[in-house]
């Protein structure tokens, strides 16, 4: 399907959605010209200020941010060191201080020239290096994590080596512009290792900093004015994102998608770069490798196994080509849309094994043996790792879950287990030459292609 024929299939969507009130538009006139609003004013640009930075140490436990690695292929498998920094400095008129965390290659040679950055998920995570780390430390790329709205649960965990935390939620767009102003100076850790470009990505609530960070893009400069990040990548998130003179790849999940049409279209005008790729089977939040902050217990159905990060960081690769060389990303067919929604609430359409049709392919979808669901239920009963934490309906209603293909219909449609391996591999290897799919997941997928028996 091209792109074209998805948007045709998605306007009448956006004007029932107008009609039941969940996509509004201002139409204010102005100088724009009739039922246009006046343009933004932007105030000029200014250098961001360097905060101090030194090296965090303390007694007591690390906060550990990046809990969902995948088993035997963490940091130490990929030999990538973390260390932990205290920056400080003014912002929004008010002094701050907090933690910025880097992972990185402990070989400095193996280091790509590129750094993905992020503000830390207010609930304590960097999803950003979890959601990609396979591909992030297979690439040599380094990870940044800048602390800002929910710092004070790091202060909480440790207060003995986090006390000195002091972040307000109006400081938080300025402390991203310092952070990464820092990390681009001659004050950085990284200094010296031939930095060539930044993105800063942001999932769900740290989307949500980084839309409202867009702002201060236009603002905030380098010494020599030129740009902090080179590019954004919000995921997780559906909303209308205005452009700025950077590429973006925004990546809404099935959650948004299913109730929601994401009226961005792609571009490749200058000061309009612009991406949405979307992928049918991906939740909102990731539950394969959750299990340090929910299990299954927690929730009624069972969880999804399918991996997000295989296909987050598809796009993000695809980000970091684009600003790196220049290299425009393909366009993506998008997730089809209907007017009805009958199909399990949904207004997608679904094929007859219940999962999204359209999108970016993956063969979770194409080779199906789950039908994927979004929006679980929290279990009441639950004396999981999660009981009695206020997050854990939150966490549940956030995920995926999937439902068993009987056995008789996978036998009709496949023939054998073995006949649906060959069959997924011979798929991975398409899409992987289609730059669908990256070939530092094809074990991760063909594993669960060979765990599959009916």
């Amino acid at each position: 399907m091209q792109a074209g024929t998805t948007t045709l299939l998605r306007f009448p969507m956006v004007l029932l959605l107008l009609l039941l009130g969940t996509v509004t538009q201002a139409q204010t006139p102005g100088p724009g010209g009739p039922g246009r609003a006046a343009p933004e004013p932007t105030p000029d640009p200014v250098v961001a200020a360097i905060p101090a930075i030194k090296p965090l140490s303390g007694p007591g436990k690390v906060y550990d941010s990046s809990a969902a690695l995948w088993p035997g292929l963490g940091v130490e498998h990929f030999d990538y060191v973390i260390t932990e920094y205290q920056i400080s400095g003014s912002a929004a008129g008010a002094p701050y201080a907090t933690r910025l965390v880097i992972r990185r290659p402990k070989n400095d040679k193996k280091f790509s020239g590129l750094v993905v950055a992020e503000a830390m998920h207010p609930a304590g995570a960097a999803h950003a290096f979890e959601y990609n780390s396979l591909y992030l430390m297979d690439s040599g790329h380094i990870a940044v994590e800048i602390d800002t709205q929910g710092a004070d649960l790091i202060a909480q965990y440790n207060s003995e080596r986090y006390g000195f935390i002091k972040v307000a939620n109006n400081q938080t767009s300025e402390i991203l512009a310092q952070a990464g102003a820092l990390i681009k100076s001659a004050q950085s850790p990284l200094a010296n290792l031939g930095l060539r470009k930044m993105v800063l990505w942001g999932t769900s609530a740290s989307s949500g900093i980084l839309v409202a960070y867009l702002p201060s893009h236009k603002v905030f400069r380098l010494a020599n004015m030129g740009n902090i990040y080179d590019g954004f990548m919000p995921t997780m998130n559906g909303a209308t994102i205005k452009t700025v003179d950077v590429p973006m790849i925004q990546v809404p999940t099935q959650r948004e998608f299913q109730s929601v049409a994401t009226a961005a279209q792609d571009s490749d005008e200058p000061g309009k770069q612009m991406r949405v790729y979307e992928f049918p089977g991906m939740a909102h939040l990731d539950t394969r490798n959750t299990s340090k902050r929910f299990t299954q217990e927690d929730c009624v159905h069972p969880l999804s196994g399918f991996p997000i990060d295989a296909y987050t960081s598809v796009a993000l690769h695809h980000l970091l080509q684009w600003v790196d060389k220049g290299i425009s990303p393909p366009h993506a067919p998008r997730a089809i849309m209907d007017m009805y929604v009958d199909n399990d609430g949904s207004l997608m359409q679904l094929d007859e094994y219940g999962n999204a049709m359209g999108g970016i392919r993956n063969t979770y979808v194409d080779l199906p043996t789950m039908k994927y669901t979004m929006i679980n239920e929290p279990n009441p009963t639950s004396t999981g790792p999660g009981l009695g934490r206020m997050q854990t309906p939150l966490l549940c209603s956030l995920s995926g879950w999937q439902t068993p293909i009987a056995a008789e219909v996978l036998r009709k449609k496949y023939g054998s287990p073995a006949q649906y391996v060959k069959l997924v591999e011979a798929r991975l290897n398409e899409l992987e030459k289609q730059h669908w799919s990256l070939p530092v997941y094809h074990d991760v997928i063909m594993k669960d292609a060979r765990a599959v028996s009916f």
